[in-house]
């Protein structure tokens, strides 16, 4: 059907607005992005925007030589690595069961409002606190992973995208032989692409930008989390982050604040770089996984 002008007018009006909003979006990585780049007087006089004032890696190469940058990295590595598949299997497990008829799972309802209340009430942090310390999780990377074992809205995101497949396919699979675990790893996970990506974003950036679970549950701050570390230094008011003699070894080029920019800007790398993978299911996956009840 051929669109009226009224209509090109608005949809050219809704791309420029939109693109409007994305750039005003982006500009804080921007200007993170120019400051790291820029060098340490530009940076501290204010002169730096959306551009680098005299361009120079010094920054960032300091930040890839500290040791605690690049364990709280590998420890967030770890984390989204573990996390992961944690999260995509029990997600996947709880799901299946929970897509199917009343008449196929009796129980269906009871499971379900078993989980779908944990996300409107919790135990609270202290008594969380206390239930990762009595299993002596403390210190170790579990206590990231674990309390966050199960994300029920994805759950119920994969569900509903379960419900949505044509019923059709698995009694054809069931006729020729088929049981649930191999309807759920032939049928239902290749034709659940999208709600798989989607969900997959969702774990991977819960994960990578947790930082609070950290600071609790790592007493050491080798064991914290990057997100966790940077929150330490971006806070710290004082020159903590660079010792005297580093800032006298790094006086000409590196300053606290293009130091800072610096790695919060490597920290947004790996989303940063995993999420164009994901984008085209993304819209499709999060639509077709919330219609149906």
């Amino acid at each position: 059907m051929k669109r009226t002008r009224g209509e090109k007018i608005f949809a050219l009006f809704n791309v420029v607005f939109l693109s409007v909003v994305a750039f005003v979006c982006l500009l804080p990585l921007i200007n993170v992005l120019a400051v790291s780049f820029s060098e340490k007087s530009a940076a501290a006089a204010g002169y730096v925007n959306l551009w680098p004032v005299n361009f120079t890696l010094a920054s960032y190469k300091y930040a890839l030589s500290k040791s605690e940058f690049i364990l709280s990295f590998l420890v967030s590595l770890q984390r989204v690595a573990l996390g992961y598949i944690v999260n995509m299997v029990l997600t996947v497990a709880i799901a299946y069961p929970l897509s199917k008829e009343k008449k196929s799972f009796r129980l269906r309802n009871v499971y379900a409002w078993f989980f779908i209340v944990t996300m409107m009430f919790n135990g609270g942090l202290i008594p969380t606190y206390m239930t990762i310390r009595s299993l002596n999780l403390l210190d170790k990377i579990w206590a990231l992973v674990l309390p966050q074992a199960v994300p029920v809205f994805n759950v119920i995101l994969l569900m509903n995208f379960f419900r949505g497949l044509p019923k059709e396919i698995e009694e054809a699979a069931y006729i020729d032989g088929a049981g649930h675990l191999t309807s759920l790893l032939r049928i239902y996970l290749p034709l659940s692409l999208p709600s798989l990506a989607t969900v997959s974003l969702f774990v991977l950036v819960s994960h990578w930008n947790g930082w609070f679970d950290g600071m609790i549950y790592m007493n050491s701050p080798k064991h914290w989390p990057l997100q966790t570390y940077l929150r330490s230094i971006i806070i710290s008011s004082d020159l903590n982050t660079l010792t005297a003699s580093e800032m006298l070894a790094n006086m000409d080029a590196v300053s606290e604040r293009t130091f800072k920019a610096a790695q919060v800007f490597l920290a947004s790398v790996p989303i940063l770089a995993v999420y164009p993978f994901l984008q085209k299911y993304f819209m499709k996956g999060l639509v077709m996984g919330s219609v149906k009840g």
